[in-house]
């Protein structure tokens, strides 16, 4: 109790590589593994349902790879290893629940800014991230969670957890519910994989929110649908390379496969275009494979379209004003196609939930299909804010 009380005194904030989480450490997702659902997420070997009591005093979510766990009552403390499932809480109307994150630099949550009535408090972000190449046990039980809302194979895998940790925290403080959904490509991933909206309903299932969840999901279907129809013919779709590189002037390059079925990548799915590294032996970025290509290997690509990671926090103005401009001065990088026609554009976020998918995809038409959905620098809106907030809210 003595090192409780001085972690919830002090704060819990750990620095450090995030171990498979940083640009050298994989920072984002890759190719397919094996044994991984469908694009539907359906597994052979396991129930898509989740088993409630309703009306019950307790009530049950089954999600791998932790299987069911049972709740007595609705967790009201919460906090998230990364920004999707954060932010998956936050469109249930959970925010005032938030408790920390396990890197709040990118759980980007300035989306919220064009939704009446939607936010998170940053302060508590800042103060209580779970941070380091490993994570101690201490902040779980000082934050004294109703649940943990991420992947503990996640922490055993890439933060020196046992599973006898977990279930430590498990048993004494509060259980986890979360499956690492943003890449595909970890060996250690031999359990059933979610799309965004099938880890939505799961986490619905947690807070007890069904009704919220069917509004958003109506909604997205409606938009995805609208866009999709709209769309140039297949032939007439630019092909895409998606890149990580954090600086300003980049020279190399991580570069990932868009063939994955991760989360991180669900707008450029749903927009159908092609993978410039498609008939390459250029493989994606993951934990084990930690390879860069330079301006010369692109060059032999060539893509339609550049995206490059890393750059969240910059508006496509700075992007061009920075990375583009570097590029355009650079000998080799200036003979790429995507730079000589301005089609470079920043990379999206690595870890996205339904609110933020609205806004990725948004942004990714009009980067990929300007003269159908206007310039991503335009004030054109593709989708409704109040409708996303009001849902939000409860006040729709």
């Amino acid at each position: 109790m003595d090192r409780r009380d001085f972690v919830r005194a002090s704060g819990i904030a750990l620095t450090g590589a995030i171990a498979g989480c940083s640009e050298g450490s994989g920072s984002d997702d890759g190719s397919t593994t094996t044994n991984v659902a469908t694009d539907s997420g359906t597994p052979t070997d396991e129930p898509t349902e989740t088993d409630t009591a309703s009306g019950a005093d307790s009530y049950s979510v089954s999600m791998a790879p932790v299987g069911e766990v049972t709740f007595d009552s609705v967790p009201e403390r919460w906090i998230a290893y990364d920004g999707g499932f954060a932010d998956m809480a936050v469109a249930l109307g959970q925010a005032d629940g938030i408790t920390g994150i396990g890197y709040a630099d990118r759980y980007y949550t300035y989306v919220y800014d064009e939704l009446d009535g939607v936010g998170v408090d940053r302060s508590t972000l800042t103060e209580n991230e779970l941070l380091g190449d490993t994570i101690p046990k201490e902040p779980f039980y000082a934050l004294e969670n109703d649940v943990h809302l991420m992947d503990p194979k996640m922490l055993v895998n890439w933060f020196g957890w046992t599973q006898s940790d977990v279930d430590e925290i498990t048993d004494n403080v509060a259980p986890f519910v979360g499956n690492l959904i943003f890449r595909r490509e970890d060996s250690w991933h031999d359990y059933r994989y979610y799309t965004l909206y099938e880890a939505f309903e799961k986490v619905a299932a947690v807070f007890d929110e069904r009704e919220r969840y069917e509004a958003l999901k109506a909604y997205h279907d409606e938009f995805i649908t609208g866009l999709q129809t709209d769309l140039p013919s297949a032939g007439d779709r630019p092909n895409v390379l998606l890149t990580y590189a954090g600086s300003d002037q980049p020279k190399q390059f991580s570069p990932y496969r868009l063939n994955d079925k991760g989360t991180s990548k669900k707008q450029w799915h749903d927009l159908g275009v092609a993978d410039a590294l498609a008939g390459t032996e250029i493989d994606g970025l993951s934990t084990s494979d930690r390879g860069r290509i330079d301006y010369e290997a692109m060059l032999t690509i060539d893509p339609d379209v550049l995206l490059v990671r890393g750059h969240e926090r910059k508006s496509p103005e700075q992007f061009r004003d920075s990375v583009l401009a570097f590029m355009e001065e650079h000998d080799v990088a200036s003979e790429l196609t995507a730079v000589q026609n301005g089609r470079v554009y920043r990379g999206g976020f690595l870890h996205q939930g339904p609110i933020q998918n609205f806004f990725q995809t948004e942004r990714a038409a009009q980067q990929l299909f300007p003269d159908t959905f206007g310039a991503v620098t335009s004030d054109r809106q593709l989708f409704d804010r109040d409708r996303i907030a009001g849902i939000v809210t409860g006040d729709d």
